[in-house]
């Protein structure tokens, strides 16, 4: 059994959006969340997936099951390969290797799209955060619930957190993680909602078929955040993998 569960948020957010998927898991596991760099509590750590990775690491116990959601998946996949040492294995929320699409990269975001975001981001960051978290309740049956739990969990974008939520962007433009996921040896589970309009299931199964131990289980009726509209069921499945 990992001696550890690790939570990392998505873009935008703090490690309060995990509260229902705590209140879920069984009490006696050790679980922790950390918040990502400039988000909820935590300082900000420059622009480049590397400082982010860094910033993380340092907070990581070994042996951690690492639980990522989106933005967060991204992070823990890169920690994953690189400092194997500290991670066991990995829980993937609505995981792809790349955030926008490319020519050969299709089960994605118009890269347009992201474009769009950073700029209206950089005019009107509350306005344009709100609108990134309605995306994520698209095509979840419990779309209000969702959105509401992402917004009481969302980390306002004042002065001292716009420039860091603006580096995270920038992340998610530019993260291309294709050519690593081979070399991660650890076991993954993917949970991924099949009504996830923000990022096609296409990126899960991708995952499942180029991981050398990856396995991916599909939630009807959820999207973005299926932690939050079946919390219940991604905890089960957490917890059996965890005891693995």
């Amino acid at each position: 059994m990992t001696q550890a569960i690790v939570l990392l948020h998505g873009w935008g957010l703090s490690s309060a959006v995990w509260a229902p998927l705590q209140a879920a898991l069984d009490p006696s596991l050790n679980v922790r969340t950390l918040d990502l760099p400039g988000h909820g509590n935590a300082d900000p750590a420059g622009p480049t997936l590397e400082s982010w990775s860094d910033a993380l690491l340092a907070q990581l116990p070994e042996n951690s099951l690492l639980v990522g959601w989106s933005l967060g998946a991204q992070l823990a996949l890169h920690l994953a390969r690189h400092h194997p040492d500290r991670i066991a294995r990995l829980a993937l929320i609505s995981a792809t290797p790349r955030f926008v699409q490319a020519d050969d990269w299709q089960a994605a975001m118009p890269a347009d799209t992201l474009a769009d975001f950073r700029r209206s981001f950089d005019l009107e960051p509350t306005s344009t955060q709100r609108r990134f978290i309605a995306l994520q309740g698209l095509g979840d049956a419990r779309r209000r619930e969702v959105v509401n739990g992402l917004g009481r969990a969302a980390t306002p974008p004042g002065e001292a957190r716009k420039a860091a939520l603006a580096d995270g962007l920038g992340l998610l433009a530019s993260i291309d993680l294709r050519s690593a996921v081979p070399q991660i040896r650890q076991p993954v589970r993917l949970l991924h909602g099949a009504g996830d309009t923000l990022m096609p299931v296409a990126a899960a199964e991708w995952l499942a078929d180029t991981l050398p131990d990856g396995r991916l289980s599909i939630f009807a009726d959820s999207g973005h955040a299926p932690f939050l509209s079946r919390p219940q069921d991604c905890a089960s499945l957490i917890e059996g993998f965890a005891r693995d």
